[in-house]
């Protein structure tokens, strides 16, 4: 089983790129998306129910903002999309869906920056962290677990280009690698760093100006985590930066169950 994550920053505008056509050759079970951007009568319906896919969607209160969504092969057996905390579920940030035993959880982490880039949004994004991070706890106890999505924090050096100058920038603060670090220190494993270990260059994320992407000059802010019941079961986890159509690639992991 093939399981992805995709920032498509806006799937109307993906869409117009080839969203469609990447569905059918990613080889993917599940398909996870953040920041759809969208109501899903705003979409076309080959879009919002593409032939061969059931889809669920957890949009934001506000139009044309954030926004989750799953397309999978086979329908879950539960979606649950709130948090019950009604001003981090009011943005379309969280969603969980069951396959049997496999959790898989669908996030969309907020940015820290705020609309002034003063890190207004920080504390925001910590409790959306704690939330999230609680209820995924629960979640690994009834079997495996996987968490995919833009985690908005690049958790090491390695894991942005420009880590010197970013010291100061949301997304690389300390208070925020350290969520990280709590993941991990609970046994969550971010197998493609296993994987690739002190090797810098793997990306998720590109500013859209400066040819940062051509360039390479980004972050790794995208991830899927496993518990440690599902770690036994991956065969590999994997980042597709040819894949273009949104400022961030796609990440994934094959899974045998």
């Amino acid at each position: 089983m093939r399981i992805v994550s995709w920032n498509v920053n806006g799937l109307r505008a993906c869409a117009k790129k080839g969203f469609l056509s990447f569905l059918d050759r990613s080889s993917a079970d599940i398909v996870g998306i953040q920041e759809v951007r969208a109501f899903p009568d705003q979409l076309p319906p080959e879009v919002r129910a593409p032939p061969g896919w059931h889809t669920d969607y957890v949009p934001a209160e506000r139009p044309g903002y954030s926004g989750v969504a799953v397309y999978a092969r086979t329908a879950p057996d539960r979606v649950e999309s709130s948090l019950g905390i009604p001003e981090l579920d009011l943005e379309g940030r969280y969603m969980l869906c069951r396959f049997g035993r496999l959790t898989v959880v669908n996030a969309y982490f907020p940015k820290g920056s705020g609309k002034d880039r003063d890190n207004s949004r920080v504390a925001y994004k910590l409790r959306f962290y704690e939330a999230v991070f609680d209820r995924v706890q629960r979640a690994r106890r009834r079997g495996p677990t996987l968490v995919m999505g833009d985690f908005n924090t690049a958790h090491t050096e390695i894991d942005l280009a420009r880590p010197k100058t970013n010291q100061k920038s949301s997304g690389f603060l300390p208070e925020e690698r350290a969520e990280i670090d709590r993941w991990l220190a609970a046994g969550w494993r971010d197998l493609f760093r296993e994987g690739h270990p002190g090797e810098a260059g793997h990306y998720t994320w590109w500013r859209q100006w400066g040819g940062a992407r051509e360039k390479n000059v980004g972050w790794r802010i995208d991830y899927v985590l496993a518990s440690p019941a599902a770690v036994k079961r991956i065969g590999c986890a994997f980042i597709w930066p040819e894949v273009e159509g949104s400022d961030h690639c796609p990440v994934g992991v094959d899974i045998e169950l």
